[in-house]
């Protein structure tokens, strides 16, 4: 019976530590990633926000999650057997008792780290690089979304801007159209070339076309940006129009910028305008809309939205994107994708965090 009872207790004690470890992941896995992403949307709405109300944007890193566990179990039992009689012969009697005991504790371990310095300064206003902007248009995103947020000007032409109150360039929309039209039908390629000095450079390719009409359009948009029509390779550069026509210089524009430019589109009331807490925002009405809708609406309500993207509490106010409003989501999450392409931060070495052997 002794050997009975030891081996129940260690098949229990066995049985416990197989199982704590594996059977958490396929929650766990996806519980931290909803967590933490959650957390970005809401950090980057919030910081979009704070810019509108002339408020210091504050990041903070997810470096590193450890999930520890611990299971510990205990088992005791005692077992009596006799004659408990005090006649020399009696009956026999036999008792025994069994206590088990368990504890869980679930110790996650989180570890932040606060953009400020050189990192704040190359994430946020570090111009993003051209060859990215190229890059997403070739992953697939539409140019009539990229363009706009990513660019300041290219070539001679400029982009409109909410926060400078500056009206798009005709041309700069028409550019668009051409350049989304020629994403569709797979005319416009990029190739990126390592030079002499060991850096990499962008190259625009524009394919040759059975298609008249296509071809027109290629011709087109070298036409808008003072190209050679002769040209088909097209080296892309960032910096301000050199008056070549043999290239693309694109002025990009910083994370930095691109949340102001949404800053400025934020709706806040106007009591808070008048009383100088939030800055006036884009009020020129004139300037074109994005195809299919406003690009962002960042809507503000006193009570906490029931049917919210993601909302975020500013000044006991609640700012919010409508989870119906799938072209606010869509440019929302090219923000977000922008930041992590943007992450040319000089990375110092993670922290070390020691996990004791029994936690």
């Amino acid at each position: 019976m002794r050997r009975r009872f030891g081996t129940a207790v260690l098949g229990l004690s066995v049985t416990a530590c197989t199982s704590i470890g594996p059977g958490t992941v396929s929650h766990d896995r996806i519980d931290y990633a909803t967590a933490i992403g959650n957390s970005w949307k809401e950090q980057t709405l919030l910081n979009i926000v704070k810019l509108r109300y002339a408020d210091m944007p504050i990041f903070l890193a997810v470096d590193q999650v450890i999930a520890g566990y611990q299971l510990q179990s205990a088992v005791s039992g005692s077992f009596t057997a006799g004659n408990f009689n005090a006649a020399l012969v009696g009956p026999f009697t036999a008792s025994g008792s069994t206590t088990a005991a368990g504890t869980y504790t679930d110790r996650p371990t989180v570890i932040y780290s606060p953009l400020t310095g050189v990192d704040f300064l190359k994430r946020l206003m570090t111009p993003v690089q051209p060859s990215s902007v190229l890059f997403v248009l070739q992953s697939g995103y539409s140019a009539d979304r990229i363009m706009p947020i990513m660019l300041e000007s290219i070539n001679v032409l400029n982009n409109g801007s909410s926060r400078l109150r500056r009206l798009v360039d005709p041309k700069f929309t028409r550019l668009v159209e051409l350049m989304q039209e020629g994403q569709l039908a797979g005319a416009i390629q990029i190739r990126i070339e390592p030079s002499k000095s060991g850096a990499e450079s962008s190259v625009l390719v524009f394919g040759p076309s059975k298609d008249p009409e296509l071809a027109a359009k290629g011709r087109e948009i070298k036409t808008l940006l003072g190209i050679r029509p002769d040209l088909r390779e097209l080296k892309v550069n960032y910096g301000g129009y050199s008056g070549r026509d043999d290239e693309i210089d694109m002025m990009t524009r910083s994370m930095l910028q691109i949340m102001l430019e949404f800053a400025a589109v934020v709706q806040v009331p106007q009591s808070d305008v008048e009383q100088g807490k939030a800055l006036p925002g884009l009020i020129d009405t004139r300037a074109p809309a994005a195809p299919g809708g406003p690009p962002l609406q960042v809507l503000v309500t006193d009570a906490q939205p029931k049917d919210a993207f993601v909302a975020v509490q500013y000044h006991e106010r609640w700012f919010w994107i409508a989870d119906a409003d799938v072209q606010s989501k869509y440019t929302f999450g090219i923000i977000m994708l922008l930041f992590s392409i943007a992450d040319t931060g000089v990375k110092g070495a993670p922290p070390v965090v020691t996990i004791p052997a029994n936690q």
